[in-house]
Protein backbone atom coordinates (compact mmCIF):
# COMPACT_ATOMS: atom_id res chain seq x y z
CA UNK A 1 0.00 0.00 0.00
CA UNK A 2 0.95 3.69 -0.92
CA UNK A 3 3.20 5.82 1.92
CA UNK A 4 1.30 7.72 4.29
CA UNK A 5 0.97 11.42 3.07
CA UNK A 6 2.90 13.73 4.80
CA UNK A 7 1.34 14.54 8.23
CA UNK A 8 -1.18 11.95 8.30
CA UNK A 9 1.04 10.72 11.48
CA UNK A 10 1.07 14.27 12.77
CA UNK A 11 -1.69 16.81 12.98
CA UNK A 12 -3.49 15.38 10.20
CA UNK A 13 -4.40 16.83 6.42
CA UNK A 14 -7.30 18.72 5.47
CA UNK A 15 -9.17 17.86 2.41
CA UNK A 16 -11.32 20.56 0.53
CA UNK A 17 -14.44 18.01 0.07
CA UNK A 18 -16.46 19.24 -3.08
CA UNK A 19 -16.55 16.36 -5.54
CA UNK A 20 -16.40 12.69 -5.92
CA UNK A 21 -13.03 12.60 -6.35
CA UNK A 22 -12.20 14.24 -3.28
CA UNK A 23 -14.21 12.34 -1.02
CA UNK A 24 -12.31 9.07 -2.31
CA UNK A 25 -9.47 10.84 -1.84
CA UNK A 26 -10.32 11.25 1.85
CA UNK A 27 -11.51 7.40 2.00
CA UNK A 28 -8.00 6.34 0.66
CA UNK A 29 -5.87 8.39 2.99
CA UNK A 30 -7.74 7.27 5.88
CA UNK A 31 -7.19 3.38 5.05
CA UNK A 32 -3.49 4.28 4.52
CA UNK A 33 -3.28 5.78 8.26
CA UNK A 34 -4.76 2.74 9.60
CA UNK A 35 -3.04 0.61 7.91
CA UNK A 36 0.03 2.82 9.11
CA UNK A 37 -1.17 2.52 12.39
CA UNK A 38 -1.31 -1.23 12.20
CA UNK A 39 -5.13 -1.77 12.59
CA UNK A 40 -7.25 -4.68 12.27
CA UNK A 41 -8.23 -5.56 8.50
CA UNK A 42 -11.41 -5.63 10.16
CA UNK A 43 -11.70 -2.44 11.54
CA UNK A 44 -10.08 -0.64 8.64
CA UNK A 45 -13.05 -2.38 6.21
CA UNK A 46 -15.41 0.01 8.75
CA UNK A 47 -13.21 3.19 8.75
CA UNK A 48 -13.43 2.79 5.06
CA UNK A 49 -17.32 2.99 5.09
CA UNK A 50 -16.97 6.04 7.97
CA UNK A 51 -14.99 7.72 5.72
CA UNK A 52 -17.02 7.18 2.47
CA UNK A 53 -19.84 8.04 3.86
CA UNK A 54 -18.61 11.23 5.79
CA UNK A 55 -17.02 12.32 2.85
CA UNK A 56 -19.93 11.94 0.53
CA UNK A 57 -22.31 13.74 2.56
CA UNK A 58 -20.15 16.50 2.44
CA UNK A 59 -20.43 16.15 -1.18
CA UNK A 60 -24.25 15.65 -1.81
CA UNK A 61 -25.35 18.51 0.80
CA UNK A 62 -22.72 20.58 2.22
CA UNK A 63 -21.74 23.96 0.99
CA UNK A 64 -17.76 24.81 1.79
CA UNK A 65 -17.49 21.50 3.10
CA UNK A 66 -13.85 20.29 4.17
CA UNK A 67 -12.52 17.04 6.73
CA UNK A 68 -9.81 16.00 8.51
CA UNK A 69 -7.71 12.71 8.63
CA UNK A 70 -5.59 12.76 11.83
CA UNK A 71 -4.18 9.85 14.10
CA UNK A 72 -5.18 9.52 17.65
CA UNK A 73 -3.36 7.70 20.26
CA UNK A 74 -3.32 6.25 23.96
CA UNK A 75 -0.40 5.24 25.36
CA UNK A 76 -2.00 1.54 24.70
CA UNK A 77 -2.88 1.96 20.86
CA UNK A 78 -3.86 4.58 18.11
CA UNK A 79 -7.01 4.83 16.01
CA UNK A 80 -7.86 7.35 13.02
CA UNK A 81 -10.25 10.15 14.08
CA UNK A 82 -12.53 12.19 10.96
CA UNK A 83 -13.86 15.87 11.20
CA UNK A 84 -16.43 16.89 8.92
CA UNK A 85 -17.34 20.59 9.07
CA UNK A 86 -19.94 22.49 6.83
CA UNK A 87 -21.06 25.78 6.52
CA UNK A 88 -24.66 24.58 5.37
CA UNK A 89 -27.66 24.10 5.47
CA UNK A 90 -27.44 22.67 8.64
CA UNK A 91 -29.79 20.43 10.51
CA UNK A 92 -33.03 21.17 12.25
CA UNK A 93 -33.32 17.68 13.43
CA UNK A 94 -30.01 15.69 14.37
CA UNK A 95 -31.58 12.36 16.09
CA UNK A 96 -34.53 12.25 12.71
CA UNK A 97 -31.04 12.63 10.64
CA UNK A 98 -29.57 9.67 11.91
CA UNK A 99 -32.32 7.05 11.34
CA UNK A 100 -32.04 4.88 8.73
CA UNK A 101 -33.99 6.12 5.38
CA UNK A 102 -33.77 10.06 6.22
CA UNK A 103 -32.64 11.84 3.15
CA UNK A 104 -32.59 15.72 2.14
CA UNK A 105 -30.88 14.62 -1.60
CA UNK A 106 -33.27 12.09 -2.78
CA UNK A 107 -30.92 9.15 -1.71
CA UNK A 108 -31.03 6.18 0.51
CA UNK A 109 -30.67 7.83 3.30
CA UNK A 110 -28.38 5.43 5.45
CA UNK A 111 -25.30 7.35 5.30
CA UNK A 112 -25.52 9.21 9.14
CA UNK A 113 -26.63 6.08 10.39
CA UNK A 114 -23.38 3.15 9.17
CA UNK A 115 -21.35 6.20 10.38
CA UNK A 116 -23.31 5.50 13.77
CA UNK A 117 -22.63 1.93 13.62
CA UNK A 118 -19.30 1.28 12.68
CA UNK A 119 -18.05 4.27 14.60
CA UNK A 120 -15.96 3.55 18.37
CA UNK A 121 -17.40 7.13 19.00
CA UNK A 122 -19.07 9.92 17.27
CA UNK A 123 -20.60 13.22 18.20
CA UNK A 124 -22.41 16.13 16.01
CA UNK A 125 -23.50 19.14 16.55
CA UNK A 126 -25.71 21.49 13.81
CA UNK A 127 -27.30 24.65 13.42
CA UNK A 128 -29.94 25.35 10.59
CA UNK A 129 -27.90 28.41 8.64
CA UNK A 130 -24.78 27.68 9.79
CA UNK A 131 -23.65 24.22 8.93
CA UNK A 132 -22.45 20.61 10.48
CA UNK A 133 -19.70 19.35 12.64
CA UNK A 134 -19.13 16.25 12.66
CA UNK A 135 -16.09 14.22 14.85
CA UNK A 136 -15.65 10.68 14.43
CA UNK A 137 -13.25 8.21 15.60
CA UNK A 138 -12.51 4.33 14.72
CA UNK A 139 -10.30 2.33 17.15
CA UNK A 140 -9.24 -1.23 16.75
CA UNK A 141 -11.19 -1.81 19.94
CA UNK A 142 -13.15 -0.95 22.38
CA UNK A 143 -12.64 3.05 22.62
CA UNK A 144 -11.08 4.52 25.57
CA UNK A 145 -12.37 7.26 27.43
CA UNK A 146 -13.50 10.35 25.65
CA UNK A 147 -10.67 12.88 25.38
CA UNK A 148 -11.13 15.77 28.35
CA UNK A 149 -9.39 18.40 25.94
CA UNK A 150 -8.78 18.41 21.53
CA UNK A 151 -7.39 21.01 19.48
CA UNK A 152 -6.91 22.19 15.88
CA UNK A 153 -4.38 23.84 13.80
CA UNK A 154 -5.04 25.04 10.52
CA UNK A 155 -2.18 27.09 8.19
CA UNK A 156 -2.64 30.30 6.57
CA UNK A 157 -3.82 29.91 2.98
CA UNK A 158 -0.82 29.40 0.57
CA UNK A 159 1.37 27.24 3.34
CA UNK A 160 1.42 23.47 4.05
CA UNK A 161 2.59 23.66 7.72
CA UNK A 162 0.97 26.07 10.48
CA UNK A 163 3.15 27.74 13.00
CA UNK A 164 0.58 27.06 15.80
CA UNK A 165 0.59 24.33 17.70
CA UNK A 166 -1.87 22.90 20.52
CA UNK A 167 -1.00 19.88 22.70
CA UNK A 168 -2.75 18.77 26.04
CA UNK A 169 -0.85 16.95 28.81
CA UNK A 170 -1.64 15.15 32.21
CA UNK A 171 1.47 15.43 34.32
CA UNK A 172 2.19 14.32 37.97
CA UNK A 173 -1.74 14.86 38.59
CA UNK A 174 -2.10 18.20 36.73
CA UNK A 175 -4.28 18.81 33.56
CA UNK A 176 -2.37 21.76 31.54
CA UNK A 177 -2.98 23.14 28.32
CA UNK A 178 -0.36 24.83 25.92
CA UNK A 179 -1.12 26.95 22.73
CA UNK A 180 1.87 28.16 21.12
CA UNK A 181 1.82 30.55 17.81
CA UNK A 182 5.17 30.69 16.09
CA UNK A 183 6.44 34.18 15.23
CA UNK A 184 5.03 34.65 11.16
CA UNK A 185 4.58 31.53 9.04
CA UNK A 186 5.97 28.86 7.30
CA UNK A 187 8.54 25.88 8.22
CA UNK A 188 10.15 28.79 10.85
CA UNK A 189 7.21 29.58 12.58
CA UNK A 190 6.10 25.72 13.12
CA UNK A 191 9.66 24.54 14.19
CA UNK A 192 9.42 27.32 17.12
CA UNK A 193 5.74 25.86 18.12
CA UNK A 194 6.86 22.72 18.02
CA UNK A 195 10.43 23.11 19.77
CA UNK A 196 7.90 24.05 22.62
CA UNK A 197 5.58 21.28 22.31
CA UNK A 198 8.56 19.02 22.92
CA UNK A 199 10.11 20.90 25.72
CA UNK A 200 6.08 21.09 27.33
CA UNK A 201 5.74 17.63 26.91
CA UNK A 202 9.29 16.87 29.01
CA UNK A 203 8.50 19.68 31.31
CA UNK A 204 8.56 19.00 34.93
CA UNK A 205 4.88 19.27 36.56
CA UNK A 206 4.56 22.46 38.03
CA UNK A 207 2.33 25.41 37.59
CA UNK A 208 1.67 27.38 34.39
CA UNK A 209 4.59 30.36 35.35
CA UNK A 210 7.13 27.62 35.87
CA UNK A 211 6.48 26.17 32.83
CA UNK A 212 6.23 29.40 30.71
CA UNK A 213 9.49 29.97 32.34
CA UNK A 214 10.91 26.71 31.14
CA UNK A 215 9.46 27.63 27.52
CA UNK A 216 10.78 30.90 27.14
CA UNK A 217 14.46 29.82 28.39
CA UNK A 218 14.11 27.01 25.72
CA UNK A 219 12.86 28.87 22.88
CA UNK A 220 15.72 31.07 22.43
CA UNK A 221 17.17 29.68 19.55
CA UNK A 222 13.96 29.56 17.81
CA UNK A 223 12.40 32.39 16.05
CA UNK A 224 10.23 32.54 19.34
CA UNK A 225 6.53 32.44 20.03
CA UNK A 226 3.27 33.59 21.57
CA UNK A 227 1.94 31.15 24.07
CA UNK A 228 0.38 30.01 26.84
CA UNK A 229 -0.42 27.90 29.22
CA UNK A 230 -3.23 26.19 31.28
CA UNK A 231 -3.93 24.52 34.20
CA UNK A 232 -7.62 23.00 35.29
CA UNK A 233 -7.78 22.04 38.64
CA UNK A 234 -11.39 21.15 39.28
CA UNK A 235 -10.88 20.22 43.04
CA UNK A 236 -9.80 23.79 43.94
CA UNK A 237 -12.21 24.97 41.40
CA UNK A 238 -9.80 27.07 39.55
CA UNK A 239 -8.11 27.49 35.70
CA UNK A 240 -4.62 28.58 36.53
CA UNK A 241 -3.13 30.59 33.91
CA UNK A 242 -0.16 32.42 32.40
CA UNK A 243 0.88 33.62 29.12
CA UNK A 244 3.72 35.78 27.27
CA UNK A 245 2.19 37.39 23.94
CA UNK A 246 -0.82 37.47 22.04
CA UNK A 247 -2.67 33.75 23.12
CA UNK A 248 -6.72 34.30 23.62
CA UNK A 249 -7.99 32.19 26.79
CA UNK A 250 -11.81 32.43 28.16
CA UNK A 251 -14.03 29.96 30.59
CA UNK A 252 -16.86 29.70 29.26
CA UNK A 253 -19.54 29.48 32.12
CA UNK A 254 -22.36 26.54 32.59
CA UNK A 255 -24.62 29.68 32.70
CA UNK A 256 -23.68 31.73 29.99
CA UNK A 257 -20.79 34.15 31.39
CA UNK A 258 -17.76 34.31 29.69
CA UNK A 259 -14.32 35.49 31.13
CA UNK A 260 -10.73 35.78 29.24
CA UNK A 261 -7.57 35.25 30.70
CA UNK A 262 -4.75 37.31 30.69
CA UNK A 263 -1.36 36.87 28.50
CA UNK A 264 1.43 39.22 29.62
CA UNK A 265 3.32 40.82 26.52
CA UNK A 266 6.06 39.17 25.31
CA UNK A 267 7.96 36.58 22.59
CA UNK A 268 8.61 33.39 24.31
CA UNK A 269 12.44 32.73 23.44
CA UNK A 270 13.53 36.67 22.92
CA UNK A 271 12.05 39.47 25.33
CA UNK A 272 9.31 39.47 28.57
CA UNK A 273 8.34 40.82 31.37
CA UNK A 274 7.76 38.96 34.47
CA UNK A 275 5.65 36.26 33.94
CA UNK A 276 2.59 36.21 36.17
CA UNK A 277 -0.20 33.60 36.68
CA UNK A 278 -3.67 34.62 37.46
CA UNK A 279 -6.36 32.67 38.76
CA UNK A 280 -9.83 32.42 37.41
CA UNK A 281 -12.77 30.31 39.01
CA UNK A 282 -13.80 26.94 37.34
CA UNK A 283 -17.53 25.83 37.72
CA UNK A 284 -18.81 22.11 37.24
CA UNK A 285 -19.85 21.77 33.38
CA UNK A 286 -17.27 25.22 32.70
CA UNK A 287 -15.71 25.15 28.90
CA UNK A 288 -12.02 26.44 28.50
CA UNK A 289 -10.98 27.75 24.66
CA UNK A 290 -7.48 28.64 24.22
CA UNK A 291 -6.37 30.16 20.91
CA UNK A 292 -4.22 32.08 18.89
CA UNK A 293 -4.61 35.69 16.84
CA UNK A 294 -5.78 33.03 13.86
CA UNK A 295 -8.94 32.57 16.16
CA UNK A 296 -10.86 36.00 16.52
CA UNK A 297 -12.75 36.15 19.53
CA UNK A 298 -16.47 37.81 18.21
CA UNK A 299 -18.24 34.66 18.03
CA UNK A 300 -21.28 34.42 20.46
CA UNK A 301 -22.03 30.77 21.86
CA UNK A 302 -25.67 32.13 22.61
CA UNK A 303 -26.09 31.52 18.30
CA UNK A 304 -25.21 27.64 18.65
CA UNK A 305 -27.61 25.98 21.30
CA UNK A 306 -26.43 23.02 22.93
CA UNK A 307 -22.83 23.32 21.32
CA UNK A 308 -20.58 23.94 24.77
CA UNK A 309 -22.10 20.76 25.61
CA UNK A 310 -20.73 18.66 22.80
CA UNK A 311 -17.24 17.37 23.15
CA UNK A 312 -14.29 19.21 22.29
CA UNK A 313 -13.44 17.95 19.38
CA UNK A 314 -17.18 19.50 17.84
CA UNK A 315 -16.38 22.87 19.88
CA UNK A 316 -13.20 23.28 18.45
CA UNK A 317 -14.28 22.24 14.70
CA UNK A 318 -17.55 24.87 15.08
CA UNK A 319 -15.26 27.84 16.50
CA UNK A 320 -12.55 27.03 13.81
CA UNK A 321 -15.42 27.16 10.88
CA UNK A 322 -16.92 30.44 12.14
CA UNK A 323 -14.01 32.28 13.69
CA UNK A 324 -11.21 31.05 12.31
CA UNK A 325 -9.54 33.62 9.49
CA UNK A 326 -7.91 32.38 6.78
CA UNK A 327 -5.59 35.36 6.91
CA UNK A 328 -3.05 33.87 9.71
CA UNK A 329 -2.05 29.91 10.87
CA UNK A 330 -5.44 29.15 13.29
CA UNK A 331 -5.37 26.97 16.42
CA UNK A 332 -7.39 26.42 19.01
CA UNK A 333 -7.28 23.99 22.40
CA UNK A 334 -11.11 23.42 24.12
CA UNK A 335 -11.32 21.53 27.11
CA UNK A 336 -14.11 20.34 29.02
CA UNK A 337 -13.98 18.18 32.50
CA UNK A 338 -16.75 15.65 32.58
Amino acid sequence: MASVPDGLLGEGVWFRVEAAGTAAAVRRAAERLATELAMPDRRIADLAIVAAEAAGNLVKHAQQGVMLVRAVRTPEHAGVELIAIDSGPGMADVRHAFGDGHSTAGTLGIGLGAIQRQASRWDLHSVPGKGTVLAVQVWPSGPPEPAWAAGLTRPITGETVSGDVVVAREAGGRRQLLVSDGLGHGGLAAAASREAARIFRQAEAAGPAVVVEALHRALGHTRGAALAVAELDPEAGLVRYAGLGNISGTVFGPDGTRRGMISMPGIAGHQRRQVRQYDYPLLPGAVVIMHSDGVVDRWNPAEYPGLLTRSPEVIAGTVLRDAGTRRDDAGLLVARLP
